[in-house]
């Protein structure tokens, strides 16, 4: 894809004033959700607290967050075995909470598009920037996933634009952010780094980054042209701006990963980082990218992130002193969106089904039948059905040896019964064209000790072949034995036919190996390739894990 590389001016303040109706709250529950898990423990967390007195001199502003919505605009999801998610239920609790609070702002850190379902992706993610719209968002940044079609998609999506699929496109009505993706002609930033938002007369800064891994997650060419500079010189070199001008209320949306227990105990990940490294002028810090809870207080900033698809935002209460501008009090909970007690908001809804009416042609066409869940949690060895699925199915469709397919690309898992297109596109909504090529066995040795990184494991999902491996050994040698189908020991020296998606061949997820793999010839694309595999089997089918990856215990 040709990817213009765009320029930005000065951001400029903007002034925000909601008038509400006064409501009840609703209480939410604070609860975990980890990917394909859905064990949240469900503990009530009373952000509110008492109500600020009547003459209680600061302003009250509320900062309602998501991040990874991914397009789960028509999606419910479990959590806890409750019923949770979609965009009209997730619009009815943030409309019932704006509306006590007429200080409120509505912020999204991130991977609102990309990697999504049906009903968003068949229509170029038009639909989830249309609801991001008409709930009135009021600042955002891009997450990594923002850039799978390249920066000219991702200015199509923000400023408006014509796509040959879709026609004419009005583009996002708030502004967009990220102080750390730079041009790497011009020097300067494809987006403004920062916003101020001027609520009830108090200027608040936000600053955006996304996470310097961006280049590894994504193919080449949604990030041709484009540097990504490290997200904590980022902050500051804006907070230093912000600080020049006045605002001293300043939150900062990453989309970086972070996690900690449900009162905010034992925080990790890269938002404990930069929290620790950035100006103490930050005073809040949204996250996003790994799809967990994080509500915690770091080198006094405070720090969220709401899981993901629409399960659950951030609510995020300041005071602000009107004579100094500045935040002097900050607090917040993790809300899950469960559809029990609440109702779907009526116009949200009415939007979504007209979307789903448009593309049930496509999705509801039968392409196979299950009798078994097929999932991708992975177990103790890092192998998963669906992931055996998957990858032998790629390996039919280009007729190599070899296949593999990486964890973070299977988006959903297959239910028990008949198998839609669209479950199927859940599944694989990335396009990814597959790719032939040769592998020597070293190569593939190599490829396959890569899965344990520094700070973490990425476990291939393999097909015609297996190996062990032992967790004892250091990393980058703990493949004990490799074997074929018949039982022999792979031979280093000789070459293979190995598929995996262009993601992977191209280095994605750290896997580097396979960029000297050779003879590369480009097949069709895996949502294909797992359409025509589902068709070709039983009615119904029972596919259980193959035992293809064994750890020495």
């Amino acid at each position: 894809m040709d990817n213009q590389i765009q320029t930005v001016t000065k951001p400029q303040f903007v002034e925000v004033s909601r008038q509400k109706p006064s409501e009840g709250k609703n209480q939410g529950l604070s609860e975990e959700y980890h990917g394909h898990k859905s064990n949240r423990p469900e503990t009530v967390n009373p952000k509110k607290g008492k109500p600020p007195a009547a003459n209680n001199r600061f302003i009250q502003v509320q900062l309602l967050g998501i991040n990874d919505l991914h397009g789960q605009l028509n999606v419910t999801r479990k959590v806890n075995g409750k019923p949770a998610g979609r965009v009209d239920y997730l619009a009815a609790y943030l409309k019932q909470r704006e509306a006590e609070n007429k200080n409120t702002l509505l912020v999204e850190d991130g991977d609102m598009v990309g990697a999504s379902p049906p009903i968003s992706a068949l229509l170029q993610d038009e639909p989830t920037i249309e609801i991001l719209n008409k709930l009135g968002f009021d600042i955002g940044t891009v997450g990594n996933h923002e850039f799978d079609e390249g920066l000219t998609e991702l200015m199509r999506l923000i400023k408006g634009g014509t796509h040959p699929k879709t026609g004419n496109f009005a583009g996002s009505n708030f502004p967009w952010i990220v102080a750390n993706v730079v041009n790497e002609k011009t020097g300067k930033t494809i987006l403004p780094p920062y916003q101020v938002i001027k609520v009830n007369g108090m200027p608040i800064g936000f600053i955006g980054v996304v996470t310097t891994e961006t280049p590894t997650l994504v193919v080449p060419s949604g990030v041709a042209g484009l540097k990504f500079t490290d997200e904590v010189e980022a902050i500051n070199q804006n907070v230093a701006e912000l600080k020049n001008q006045g605002v001293k209320s300043i939150v900062v949306l990453a989309h970086n990963p972070g996690t900690s227990g449900p009162n905010g105990e034992n925080p990790a990940g890269q938002l404990v980082d930069i929290a620790n490294r950035v100006d103490d002028e930050v005073d809040i810090i949204f996250g996003g990218h790994n799809h967990a809870y994080m509500n915690a207080t770091i080198d006094n900033k405070l720090v969220v992130q709401s899981y993901s698809y629409g399960t659950a935002f951030s609510d995020v209460d300041i005071e602000i002193d009107p004579k100094t501008k500045d935040i002097v009090s900050k607090r917040a909970e993790i809300v899950t969106t469960f559809q029990e007690g609440i109702e779907p908001d009526p116009e949200i809804k009415k939007i979504i089904e007209g979307y789903e009416a448009k593309i049930e042609p496509i999705v509801n066409q039968v392409v196979g039948s299950s009798s078994e869940s097929l999932t991708a949690k992975q177990n103790e060895n890092g192998e998963s059905v669906l992931g055996d699925f998957i990858a032998d199915a790629q390996r039919k469709a280009l007729n190599t040896e070899f296949a593999f397919m990486n964890p973070g690309g299977i988006r959903a898992d297959i239910d028990p019964g008949d198998i839609t297109w669209g479950e199927i596109y859940t599944v694989q909504p990335f396009n990814n064209d597959l790719v032939k090529m040769s592998m020597t066995g070293q190569q593939i040795r190599e490829l396959l000790n890569q899965q344990w990184g520094a700070t973490k494991t990425n476990m291939l999902q393999i097909s015609g072949l297996s190996y062990t491996w032992d967790p004892n050994k250091l990393a980058g040698q703990r493949v004990v034995s490799i074997k074929l189908p018949d039982g022999t020991e792979m031979d280093p020296n000789k070459s293979y036919s190995v598929t995996a998606n262009i993601f992977l061949s191209g280095g994605g997820d750290g896997f580097t190996v396979f960029i000297q793999a050779k003879n590369k010839e480009v097949g069709p694309v895996d949502l294909d390739a797992l359409v025509n595999f589902s068709k070709a089997q039983p009615k119904p089918f029972t596919y259980v894990i193959q035992n293809r990856i064994q750890k020495v215990q």
